[in-house]
């Protein structure tokens, strides 16, 4: 059974979602589950395969920028609380990919993108808006959000250097709960988007990875 959603006036409504973008953007975001590379060997790699393993690990830490930045601005405007619980279940989620990330990152010797905060913020507008549209059509982006997350991880599992088991392992754990995410979301009534929202949805997405590969 779903709680009650909790009534919170608008400033702290804008203090609750300000909080959230902080602690996406700049904080360090605890996983709640263990990370899926823990036990995997980290292979040492030249300098061109760091550099490419960190540059698509960099593009999967914006991607969960982004996912948060949806998910937090379609829950923000939901207008039923089964949706608003089921967009909130899959942000933690989304959480803890964040923080294999960055930790993968770290281990790369590299950084997040420069432009998280934007990455950020264009998200959460797109998920309000989505949102105001309806449960339906809120469902509909998470459903198609996670799509082509799948395709774009499994590009990552195909062109990462050999020998990165490490990010391979989180890559895969990933994919699996992005499905997941997608088809709880059609079960609970998602649309179907139609077009021209995915195909501006993919070119939004391939600038972000060409951005975010480098910066």
């Amino acid at each position: 059974m779903t709680s009650p959603r909790l009534r919170y006036s608008p400033l702290d409504q804008l203090l609750v979602e300000t909080q959230r973008a902080l602690d996406t953007v700049f904080g360090n975001p605890p996983a709640t589950r263990p990370n899926p590379a823990a036990s995997t060997p980290d292979i040492e790699l030249d300098t061109d395969e760091r550099r490419h393993a960190a540059g698509l690990m960099r593009i999967n830490h914006v991607g969960e920028i982004c996912a948060q930045g949806l998910y937090f601005g379609q829950a923000a405007v939901a207008r039923e609380d089964a949706t608003r619980a089921h967009l909130l279940e899959a942000a933690q989620e989304e959480t803890d990919h964040l923080a294999w990330c960055a930790q993968r990152l770290r281990e790369l010797d590299s950084r997040p993108s420069l432009f998280n905060p934007l990455w950020y913020a264009g998200s959460y507008a797109l998920g309000a808006a989505a949102g105001l549209r309806g449960d339906g059509w809120n469902l509909g982006f998470v459903v198609e959000t996670e799509r082509q997350v799948e395709a774009h991880l499994d590009e990552h599992l195909r062109t990462l250097p050999e020998a990165d088991q490490r990010s391979r392992d989180i890559l895969r754990q990933m994919k699996i709960d992005e499905a997941r995410h997608a088809e709880h979301a059609e079960q609970a009534g998602a649309r179907v988007l139609p077009q021209p929202i995915p195909s501006l949805m993919a070119a939004a997405s391939k600038l972000m990875k060409a951005v975010a590969y480098r910066l």
